[in-house]
Formats: C-alpha cells, structure tokens, sequence
C-alpha cells in the first residue's frame, strides 16, 4: 500500500486533520506547525492530541510530517531572524513529543549574501544546539530549488550539513519532486541516475520522506512553483516511475500541489490507482 496524503490546515487539531486524511482516502498528513509566515504557535489540546492517536492507531497511520514556518531561517545575516529560528525550532521539537517518533521537516535556508559555506555553518550550529538525545523525532532537511541564496539548492550542500551534524541518528531528508528537478536533477528522463547521486553523496538511508509536486516552470528553473500531479512540466508518468521506484516507493508521499481538499483527494486516488503492491 502507498503511504500518501496531503498538506493539511492544523487551525482545528490533530484529531480533525486525521479525519480529513481519511475522508480523501490518505492515510498520512503534513500540517505546519503554525503560521507559515511565523507567530505564535496554537496551544495543543492534550485530549485532542488522545484522541488522534487513538484514531491513527485504529487507521494505523505509519506517521506524519510537521512542516517548520518558511520564517525560519537559521542562516540569516540578520541575528533576530537567527534567534527566531532557533526559538521555533526547539519550541517545535518540544510539541512534537506529544506525537512522538514523527517527522519534523524545514526549508535550510537563506545566506543572503554570507555565501554557502557561511550558511552551512549557522544552520548545523543550530541544528547543533537544539537536538537532544531524548527526541523521538526525526528531522528533516528539504531539497531546495535553488531561488536566490537558499542553501540546500544541492545534494552536496545537504550532505555538508549533515556532516557538520553531531547528532547525526535525528537527522534525515525529504526530497521535493518540484525542487530537485527546479534545481537541475533530472527526474523525467534520468530517475535512475539522479537516486544514484543522492545515494552516493547522502545515502538513501536518509531519505525519509518525499514531497510530490509537478513543477510548473520545469528543469533547473530554479523557481519552485508546484503545480498539481501531470500538469506541470514532470508529468504524470514521470511521478508513476516515481512512486514506484524500489528506492522510493516504501517512503511517506506528501502533495504539496495547489489544490483544496477535494482536488487533493482526486490527486491520491489517481496516484493509488498506478501504485504497484
């Protein structure tokens, strides 16, 4: 079976979200751990929380992915916007143990002018002051498309942060369809190859998760504009090879696509009906 679903809005709880999974046929979600553009995180319900895990226990939901704000930037010049990161990163990983052993997932970052190798430093200095030994959550860096300054633009980037990583058994990566293509990793014609490179460099082992997305302006755009499943330049048949590639298909998909609920839903049964057992 195919470990798929949505980004869901976390504004009612947990419990609501795995309801609005399983009523478009998925059987996992992604939420933002509050406002995308940052704030004050919403206060968890603790039997809220109880009854979601009841519920993903009887639906047996093999775990879900919290998405950290695009705010965080660990590696801005900017020290207020450093100190925000590392606020709602630890803040993040404490509310994450009311549903432990998940995925906690983040966008790198932006050096803004420091350089690459300035901006690897600051986001595993962070990533260095936060983990502890106790978390069940695993997390993860996302593959970027490479707009700009943001770091992660490369698998290479990605492994240099991991290396700098002490505690590295927390740390994992999710790859977005939309954004390895965008950045110049041809998915379409040279799947093989690209997971190859990853393999070489990262080491798939660390792959946990994937954010499938089409890709509206296409190959090393650079733009990272989703568009929904075979409607972008990566196509449906290349998101077929995708889901059932042996690297991949035993991974959580999360649609990223710009889509509302009932689009999300026909987006998942299509993608199920072309899985293979």
């Amino acid at each position: 079976m195919i470990t798929i679903g949505c980004h869901l809005s976390s504004s009612k709880g947990y419990a609501a979200m795995g309801k609005e999974a399983v009523k478009i046929n998925a059987n996992t979600f992604q939420f933002f751990t509050r406002n995308p553009r940052g704030g004050k995180a919403k206060e968890i319900d603790p039997e809220d929380v109880s009854r979601f895990l009841a519920f993903a226990g009887e639906q047996k939901f093999p775990c879900i992915l919290a998405h950290a704000p695009y705010t965080l930037n660990a590696c801005s010049a900017d020290e207020k916007v450093r100190e925000f990161a590392w606020m709602v990163m630890k803040d993040d990983l404490a509310r994450m143990e009311y549903t432990p052993g998940n995925y906690y997932n983040f966008h790198p970052g932006s050096h803004v002018g420091q350089g690459a190798q300035k901006g690897i430093a600051l986001i595993a200095e962070m990533l260095n002051g936060i983990l502890t030994e106790e978390q069940s959550t695993t997390v993860l860096l996302e593959t970027m498309a490479g707009k700009g300054s943001e770091v992660g633009r490369s698998f290479e980037e990605l492994r240099e942060i991991l290396d700098r990583v002490e505690k590295k058994e927390k740390m994992g990566v999710c790859l977005d369809t939309c954004h390895v293509y965008d950045a110049g990793y041809d998915l379409v014609n040279h799947l093989d190859p690209v997971l190859e490179e990853f393999d070489r460099i990262i080491g798939l082992s660390r792959l946990k998760a994937i954010h499938l997305n089409d890709s509206l302006y296409g190959w090393n755009s650079h733009k990272d504009r989703h568009a929904r499943i075979g409607e972008g330049t990566i196509g449906l048949e290349a998101m077929i090879r995708i889901i059932n590639h042996p690297a991949l298909k035993n991974l959580p998909f999360y649609l990223e696509t710009p889509n509302d609920l009932k689009g999300y839903g026909e987006e998942i049964s299509l993608l199920q009906k072309f899985f293979v057992e």
